[in-house]
């Protein structure tokens, strides 16, 4: 099954393009217009001439403000930043503090062991589905995507995985995708996570840390993506009702959404 494109950045972990991902009735998503990526805090944006040639118009950063203060951002030549912070409701949750929670071993295991790190991964997709905070971030990524004047675009949280895996998914969704799609796709980023990670991870389980505790925070799982589908089935009865009700994207914005990236043939 078609997954987003790996882009061979030299500066940006996790760089994909959407393009290419089967919409159904041969109906795909157009390629070179749509991005998504880990922190760009990284990136030589004169040097890495893979990042260089996308020509990308618009960063849309989902991170907090504590994460983007670590970390800022070097954007590529000529992009405009736009910040839609998704856990700002919630800074302290697991997705904003991955190299904390892999930085002692005793403290993960004490928060995290016995299967708590998924059941906490889990929750935090909970929250990004009913948190009006998140809510209005995500609006505000799906409405810059819909502007022609903005794209190309590229997304991106810390990681690339949890925040931008659920922006991805609703963005494809919307777009036509089955939910199997979205799925092989969510799925489709932990090689490139898991090697970008794999210096904490190690340095992890040298100090005595649990690698399943390691596994849960660094990897998204098919129950994260679970439990914001979920979440949407039970409070808005789906797709559609969590779009008009929950995100409250216009429906102009929809159209221009569809019409400016699937492509048919």
């Amino acid at each position: 099954m078609q997954t987003a494109r790996t882009v061979p950045a030299a500066t940006v972990v996790n760089l994909r393009d959407l393009g290419g991902i089967a919409l159904g009735r041969e109906r795909r998503v157009r390629q070179g217009v749509l991005f998504r990526s880990g922190q760009l805090s990284g990136l030589d944006p004169a040097g890495d001439l893979a990042v260089a040639a996308l020509g990308i118009r618009t960063v849309v950063d989902l991170r907090t403000a504590d994460e983007r203060r670590w970390a800022p951002d070097r954007l590529p030549d000529r992009a405009r930043l736009f910040v839609a912070d998704v856990l700002g409701d919630h800074p302290g949750v697991a997705p904003a503090r991955l190299k904390a929670l892999l930085a002692d071993p005793v403290e993960a295991e004490r928060m995290l062991g016995g299967g708590r790190a998924e059941e906490l991964f889990a929750d935090t997709y909970r929250k990004m589905v009913l948190s009006p905070g998140a809510s209005a971030a995500f609006r505000a990524f799906l409405e810059t995507a819909a502007d022609p004047g903005a794209r190309p675009v590229l997304f991106h949280c810390t990681a690339g995985k949890d925040r931008t895996g659920w922006a991805a998914a609703v963005l494809l969704l919307i777009l036509g995708a089955s939910r199997e799609t979205v799925r092989s796709d969510f799925l489709a980023v932990n090689p490139a996570v898991r090697a970008a990670f794999a210096p904490y991870v190690q340095k992890f389980l040298d100090e005595g840390g649990d690698p399943a505790v390691a596994a849960a925070v660094v990897e998204v799982r098919p129950r994260y993506l679970e439990a914001a589908l979920d979440a949407v089935d039970e409070r808005w009865g789906g797709l559609e009702g969590y779009v008009r009700d929950g995100l409250r994207v216009p429906e102009p914005a929809l159209r221009r959404l569809r019409d400016g990236l699937v492509i048919t043939g």
